[in-house]
């Protein structure tokens, strides 16, 4: 009889919390597996680029990976971790670096939609000796991780400089991974020349419309120490920037455009738009939207068709077509619904906008509901004229008036120029 008692309790306790830890698994696996069925069911299975994928087999559904994303992509699912908003993430790897099993392997592409990647060695040399790439053209385009990335391909090549009169490195952009390429460079006192083809600073940032959002990771800097700007607008991030290249006095060669490299005996020469280098390194910290996707439509070489849009108020009381289905498209159409007088269509080919952010998807629902914006999904442009577009939704044709179309369409990557000097271009389809 007494050990009957001690057996109860002892026992019953254990049985009151493995009760409450059974009823909050199962509570967070309907959670997780309600996002997922939302997602499915609005068509948001394919994440954007570089994400998450969990190996379930030694996944142990601790939710420490969970915990960790801030954007909400993952949840548990069947006691297992799994992307359940694959649209929302965005490969920071937070997940990956909380996982206690490491479970999660950050890839590039799905099966169904591969992604061009040029090889790139975990120096950020490429496959041609004294070529490196850094940042948004080698798939990141996260601020943060450019920014470390251009730093550290500055760093291999600070390792093995020689002597000439040759530049040690010629850097081209100047985004976040070549201004910390550049910052980089001048903190080892390397020879080296930095250009970009913008009048501005910025890179793929300056392209961005007027107010956006931008978020990032504080990020630490040569020379600048550590940058705290966790969440900002556009203009506030080109100011910090700005000012760091004002207060250090960084040298770059604002609007001249690179125009081929030559290989040479020890090195490279560079052409550009100004002129010619010797340089024994190049580091492409370039964007991989310098060349605009185009639609090909009939009448998109017409003035009034751009591909990027930086100051919603000139489209002011215009009839404005924005066509993409990514958080550029987005967010330019709702800018431009808010202008007072501007009547706004955004035309996507996929059934959904399955690559945008949430708040984007909550912006957009409710500039819908306002009435200031009509979307048409599954449709495409069949022609652009002067003053009306023509449409084809699922093979039915739609006409509208039009004074102005805006394409957001990304870019492409300048597979051409990479092929033209040997560097291996790899399309990942969901490998690392």
């Amino acid at each position: 009889m007494t050990d009957l008692l001690l057996i109860a309790l002892y026992a019953l306790p254990l049985a009151a919390v493995m009760s409450v830890y059974l009823a909050r698994r199962r509570r967070r696996d309907r959670v997780g597996e309600a996002r997922w069925n939302e997602a499915v069911a609005s068509g948001l299975t394919e994440p954007a680029s570089l994400h998450s994928v969990v190996n379930r087999l030694i996944c142990m559904g601790s939710g420490a990976c969970v915990r960790a994303c801030p954007e909400g992509a993952l949840g548990i699912v069947r006691g297992k971790a799994h992307l359940v908003n694959p649209s929302l993430c965005i490969g920071h790897g937070a997940c990956a670096a909380a996982c206690p099993t490491e479970a999660i392997t950050l890839v590039w592409g799905t099966l169904r939609r591969g992604i061009d990647i040029p090889y790139v060695e975990p120096t950020f040399e490429t496959n041609v000796r004294g070529i490196y790439i850094a940042g948004e053209l080698g798939g990141m385009g996260l601020i943060r991780k450019a920014a470390d990335q251009g730093r550290q391909a500055i760093e291999s090549i600070a390792k093995s400089r020689h002597s000439g009169d040759a530049f040690d490195v010629v850097i081209v952009g100047a985004g976040p991974a070549g201004i910390a390429a550049t910052l980089t460079a001048m903190q080892h006192k390397l020879r080296f020349l930095t250009i970009e083809q913008e009048p501005n600073l910025g890179g793929t940032v300056y392209h961005y419309p007027r107010n956006k959002v931008v978020m990032t990771d504080p990020v630490r800097l040569p020379l600048a120490g550590l940058v705290q700007l966790k969440r900002a607008v556009k203009e506030e991030l080109l100011d910090t920037g700005q000012g760091i290249v004002d207060r250090h006095a960084v040298p770059i060669r604002f609007g001249e455009r690179l125009e081929g490299i030559l290989p040479m005996e020890r090195g490279f020469t560079v052409r550009t738009s100004r002129g010619e280098y010797r340089a024994r390194t190049v580091l492409l910290a370039i964007g991989r939207r310098g060349t605009p996707r185009q639609l090909g439509a009939e009448g998109e070489s017409l003035p009034k068709v751009v591909y990027r849009m930086i100051d919603a108020e000139q489209y002011d009381g215009q009839r404005v077509l924005v066509i993409g289905g990514g958080d550029a498209a987005v967010e330019a159409a709702v800018q431009l619904a808010a202008q007072p007088d501007t009547r706004v269509t955004l035309v996507h080919r996929g059934k959904a906008f399955d690559r945008i952010k949430a708040k984007n998807r909550e912006l957009l629902a409710e500039t819908e509901r306002s009435g200031r914006l009509s979307t048409l999904l599954r449709t495409r442009v069949v022609r652009i004229a002067d003053h009306e577009v023509q449409l084809d939704q699922d093979e039915h044709p739609i006409s509208l008036d039009n004074d102005a179309v805006i394409v957001c369409a990304g870019g492409v990557l300048p597979t051409p120029m990479l092929k033209e000097l040997g560097i291996r271009v790899e399309t990942k389809y969901g490998t690392a």
